[in-house]
């Protein structure tokens, strides 16, 4: 059983519950660390030190219950210098960079979508979809980041919009291409289980084809909810084990604070019970 988040959204930024009800709700799931990881991005971003505060804050209360990680959710077009007292970084891509007075994500609605792809990318979602993986090649020289946060993001809206045919060379040639190159840099990725515990029960980034590629390129992983409520702290655990030990992944990767209070990276054995 996995008793870990570190992909946690509050009321700081998108969430719909406190820190503190977060917190609760790990002990009440047996949990052994909590990471949280409010957005810092162009269209939403926290108060960052009134969320150091809270999270330090909780850190002192419930130290010896629960290790509790100060981290953000990072996007590849915000400054890093504006999370540097978190203790990880989620590096992520929801934004491409384009001359807009808007900034324009892959994941905020169809429309937006849209009208992305029809403005800057000439109607070809081959060509934003390359785009989008290059930008995320980038995302660990640009933050310095900890671990990639749902990797092939670009594909949100894809099973209502059907604008990429995935099996498609020119889709997922750049996304090899980039997660080749971050695999070379040590950099470990997510299963993140966010889309599946919003109801669609096929999809996971990264997806089944890419996580294998993952696995054979010797890749490493974590295992995320990406939690914007308390009631699914441990959403899509039990799926995202079976979909990562069908590629032939055997371990995945924890957060944890060592003695001295450094987050360092363990390795733990899936469990398939």
């Amino acid at each position: 059983m996995i008793r870990s988040n570190f992909h946690t959204h509050t009321l700081f930024c998108d969430g719909k519950n406190t820190a503190e009800e977060m917190v609760q709700q790990a002990l009440a799931n047996g949990f052994e660390q909590l990471g949280f990881s409010g957005h810092m991005d162009p269209d939403i971003h926290m108060d960052i030190q009134a969320y150091y505060r809270e999270i330090r804050r909780l850190q002192k209360e419930y130290a010896g219950r629960l290790d509790i990680l100060m981290g953000v959710e990072l996007d590849n077009m915000y400054d890093p210098r504006c999370a540097d007292e978190a203790e990880y970084i989620i590096g992520s891509t929801h934004f491409l960079d384009v001359d807009s007075e808007i900034p324009m994500s892959v994941d905020n609605t169809p429309e937006m979508m849209e009208q992305l792809c029809r403005e800057f990318y000439g109607g070809d979602y081959y060509r934003l979809s390359r785009a989008y993986y290059e930008l995320e090649a980038k995302v660990y020289d640009r933050l310095k980041c900890t671990f990639v946060g749902h990797f092939d993001l670009v594909t949100r809206f894809n099973d209502s919009m059907h604008f990429l045919d995935e099996s498609d060379p020119r889709y997922y040639r750049p996304a090899l291409e980039a997660m080749e190159y971050l695999v070379s840099e040590g950099l470990p990725f997510e299963i993140n289980c966010g889309a599946y515990n919003r109801g669609r029960k096929e999809e996971m980034y990264p997806n089944r084809f890419l996580l294998k590629a993952l696995r054979d390129m010797g890749g490493r992983i974590l295992i995320s909810s990406d939690a914007h409520q308390k009631e699914l702290l441990s959403g899509g655990f039990d799926e995202a084990v079976r979909r990562a030990a069908a590629c032939g992944f055997t371990h995945y990767l924890i957060l944890k604070h060592d003695p001295a209070g450094r987050v360092v990276l363990e390795g733990r054995a899936l469990d398939l019970k």
